[in-house]
């Protein structure tokens, strides 16, 4: 068996240098898991395509392949440049996204058989999930240390403010749909900006909190043997309760505005540690609510369509689609009707807002708890490479990340299901739409550069040189140097 190099130490000693172990990278398991998601999509391609068409064509081969092709690029970009990522995490947003373009399909198929003018939207989706992995490669091969993010916070910060803020600035024929201005309409295409926003403004938030951390830990009175914060330290959280409110007022979107404050606390949670600014934050956003409530009609609109759907079936507004897609989740049952054999074309807007009422009802409880099951891997996988990462911007910027991903899916499955009011939140990687899926692409790739990082082993440290001998030990040789004149000793 080969031995180890040795190399001469002090008083004849050796030491050797032993090579780091290298650590797996599970490309392997990531490049099968990709193959077994495609594998799915295309099964569910089949069944749609047997149930609405009542026949099969090679079409669904060449959705499949393409499919895969698409994946395989990115499976090699991670390869690439970040090896040691997590091996889940693309499959999961792979098997996401590969059931929201059969669903939209399906959906496509639904409204284009009532009627033959109605838009098509999967070859679209298709083309933002090019757009997206493109955006995908760019942030996996511009960003090889997450770290360098922090150099830009404060300018990150301030664009996420002026992205989110601007569709409320614009006039309504600019930035308005279905009510809500959180649109800018551009020519040809419309994009909303508060989907890039949250990206940047949990790298700011996560990047001052590390800078500002133990003014956060330091604790102001005592009331009731809890010791509150310091009024002076409030700032950041009245900043992001006022923005909040701001987008309640001026951009009518409630969804935006809880996903928003919840991401902040807790960030805020994880980097102090202390409840306190759980319980505060909290309190605070029930009071605007509170507030919003009483000034706002559309926010009182909302809340009666979650309290009674029924109630308010035909007013303009009213609870019509909540119900809806009530009756589709309950026609669906325990295991679904079967892909292509519902009607979720019933539901307005089924291929956006309520595309997990679609799946519900074509798949049943056990498919969309399946669908629920994979964010909460997703999700959890994340936060396993935050915790695991050495450094805390990254743990903070993870955690806010993957949290991200959960917040979102409650915010729009618990309106969905009546457990909280409806909201305008979109479903990561599944709704149609480019916005979304561009930004929780790039989420994605911030994601795996961090379990990267988390992963990769660390460098081993150089070898110390020998210690050399005091020079009163060293060993010392009498040298006699010959006279002039003398040779051998003997006179010439």
């Amino acid at each position: 068996m080969a031995q180890p190099a040795a190399s001469p130490g002090a008083a004849g000693q050796q030491y050797t240098t032993n090579p780091p172990r290298e650590l797996p990278t599970r490309r392997g398991t990531e490049l099968w898991l990709l193959a077994f998601a495609t594998g799915i999509v295309t099964f569910a391609f089949v069944l749609v395509q047997a149930n609405q068409e009542q026949e099969l064509s090679w079409s669904v081969v060449w959705y499949g392949l393409a499919y895969l092709s698409i994946l395989s690029v990115a499976h090699l970009a991670v390869r690439k440049w970040a090896p040691y990522a997590d091996p889940l995490i693309l499959p999961c947003v792979a098997l996401l996204n590969g059931l929201g373009l059969v669903m939209i399909y399906r959906i496509d198929l639904a409204q284009l058989a009532i009627n033959d003018e109605a838009t098509s939207n999967a070859p679209r989706q298709v083309l933002f999930t090019v757009v997206a992995l493109v955006l995908f490669l760019a942030v996996l091969i511009i960003i090889r240390d997450h770290r360098t993010l922090t150099r830009y916070a404060y300018t990150f910060g301030l664009i996420g403010i002026v992205a989110l803020a601007l569709p409320a600035l614009l006039p309504s024929s600019l930035s308005e749909v279905n009510g809500a201005k959180v649109w800018l309409k551009l020519p040809g295409f419309s994009i909303q900006p508060g989907e890039f926003a949250k990206i940047l403004l949990m790298i700011f938030f996560a990047s001052f909190l590390v800078a500002k951390r133990d003014l956060f830990m330091t604790a102001g009175k005592r009331i009731l043997n809890v010791e509150l914060p310091r009024a002076r330290d409030l700032g950041p959280m009245i900043i992001a309760a006022v923005v909040c409110l701001g987008i309640l007022v001026f951009q009518k979107d409630l969804g935006t505005a809880l996903l928003f404050f919840g991401i902040v606390l807790v960030m805020l949670y994880v980097a102090t540690e202390r409840i306190i600014w759980v319980v505060v934050g909290l309190s605070m956003f029930f009071v605007g609510c509170l507030i919003a409530y009483q000034l706002f009609t559309h926010v009182q609109q909302r809340v009666a369509n979650w309290i009674d759907p029924l109630a308010t079936y035909d007013d303009p507004g009213g609870g019509y689609q909540i119900a809806q897609g009530l009756f589709g989740l309950g026609t669906g049952g325990m295991f679904g009707t079967g892909l292509g054999a519902g009607r979720p074309d019933t539901v307005p807007e089924s291929n956006t807002d309520f595309i997990s009422a679609a799946l519900g009802e074509e798949l049943g409880f056990v498919g969309l708890s399946a669908i629920l099951v994979l964010y909460l891997v997703l999700a959890m996988r994340g936060m396993r490479g935050a915790l695991a990462v050495r450094d805390t911007f990254g743990k903070l910027l993870g955690g806010g990340l993957s949290f991200a991903i959960v917040m979102q899916v409650f915010v729009i499955v618990g309106g969905v299901t009546k457990l909280i009011p409806m909201t305008g939140v979109t479903t990561p990687f599944l709704s149609a739409g480019g916005s979304s899926l561009l930004a929780n692409y790039i989420l994605v790739a911030l994601l795996l550069r961090i379990s990267d990082a988390a992963r990769r082993p660390q460098q081993p440290a150089k070898p110390r040189p020998p210690a050399q001998a005091p020079i009163a030990d060293a060993h010392t040789v009498m040298v006699q140097r010959p006279q002039p004149g003398l040779d051998g000793g003997h006179m010439r």
